[in-house]
């Protein structure tokens, strides 16, 4: 897992010396979990930054009708978390569990925080994280209340390419906050032309 991360920060950023990467991946847990492991569970509080080496996760809330309103998905060679609970320490509203068998690396908030006040680069790198997660959510806010249903099929299919082999449609569907129904009949439109 470590090879991956070392390969995907040297990728990322040139600021980090071979020792700081060895140094951050040294601080991380690793760990493998199994499809629908829950990591998170709301209620509880977001002990961990989470880097995906390899596999698929994803956030979501459960609504007050016991329905599921698919917040984030974090393929490979991403980040994830809940900040708010994260950072502050308070119980989450989300859950964040595997779509498939997965490979982590998990930072512990004091872990991090330690790395942060050593490594200068990585409260850059860090902080460029959380802005591009920002933007895309605001984005993300825009585009649900702005676009069209087909508008939002076509950004999610250039956000996540290959996805739809990869997770039920009902995700997707609920990802992009449309029924079932609606969204096949999309896919089927796109498939006629």
């Amino acid at each position: 897992m470590l090879p991956i991360f070392e390969k995907y920060i040297k990728a990322q950023s040139t600021s980090f010396t071979d020792e700081e990467i060895r140094r951050i991946g040294a601080a991380a847990i690793q760990r493998k979990v199994r499809k629908k492991e829950l990591l998170l569970n709301a209620g509880e509080v977001c002990r961990y930054k989470m880097f995906i080496t390899k596999g698929f996760l994803r956030t979501y809330r459960i609504g007050s009708d016991g329905s599921e309103h698919l917040m984030q998905f974090s393929p490979e060679l991403t980040w994830t978390t809940d900040g708010e609970s994260y950072a502050n320490r308070n119980p989450s509203d989300y859950n964040i569990d595997a779509l498939e068998d997965s490979q982590l690396l998990l930072w512990s908030k004091d872990s991090f925080d330690a790395l942060l006040t050593l490594i200068p680069a990585l409260k850059a790198f860090s902080d460029q994280l959380i802005s591009n997660n920002l933007h895309s959510s605001r984005n993300r806010i825009y585009k649900a209340i702005s676009s069209t249903p087909e508008e939002k099929y076509e950004d999610f299919i250039r956000t996540y390419p290959g996805i739809l082999l990869r997770v039920p449609l009902r995700m997707v569907a609920s990802y992009l906050g449309m029924s079932v129904k609606t969204l096949s009949r999309i896919r089927q439109a796109q498939l006629q032309h």
